[in-house]
């Protein structure tokens, strides 16, 4: 079984924003294996279903970003889960938009959610595939720029690279994480 999980913030003033693209996987993921993201608890919204064949739990935690890792812990201890049954799926300033990064392992970065993941889960071993949301040209606007809404011009590009993260995390659940990588990266 497969814990996937997508960081992002909650509420309807973030769902249109760079820093969702880990909740838009998961949406995309839920819709094309009708699996509902609706159930209450673990401090996230969360759904079971079966992608190609193997048990997975869909998760959107709802801590806010910075705090994504509390989510992830309380469902893996229930379920008795390892790292290695975990993909996080998540935005990153250091990739192109409509491009995406698998791997199997690695630190957090500067991304707040995945160094509250990596913190909570004491340990960097578990699958992720980031998803390019590309850097603003004013650095010192990056909190606006990953958090403030998407213009009309850059939702194509956006939304490419979730479908591409999208199909990583099938292929990942199918056949594997070195597959994956082959692939997509």
């Amino acid at each position: 079984m497969y814990l996937i999980v997508g960081l992002g913030n909650p509420e309807q003033d973030y769902s249109n924003t760079r820093h969702n693209m880990g909740f838009n996987t998961i949406n995309k993921i839920a819709k094309q294996y009708e699996i509902e993201t609706t159930r209450n608890n673990f401090k996230g919204l969360y759904g079971s279903g079966v992608i190609e064949g193997e048990k997975v739990i869909l998760l959107k935690p709802q801590t806010f970003m910075n705090s994504s890792g509390e989510s992830i812990k309380e469902i893996m201890q229930f379920y008795k889960m390892e790292s290695k049954d975990l993909i996080v799926i998540y935005d990153d300033i250091d990739i192109t938009p409509g491009i995406i990064k698998v791997r199997k392992a690695g630190g957090p970065g500067t991304h707040n959610g995945m160094k509250s993941v990596v913190h909570e889960l004491n340990t960097q071993n578990f699958a992720r595939v980031r998803v390019g949301i590309g850097m603003p040209e004013d650095k010192e606007n990056l909190i606006e720029y990953v958090i403030g809404a998407i213009p009309e011009e850059d939702i194509e590009k956006l939304e490419k690279g979730t479908d591409l993260a999208k199909e990583a995390v099938i292929e990942i659940v199918k056949n594997g994480i070195d597959t994956a990588m082959n692939k997509f990266n």
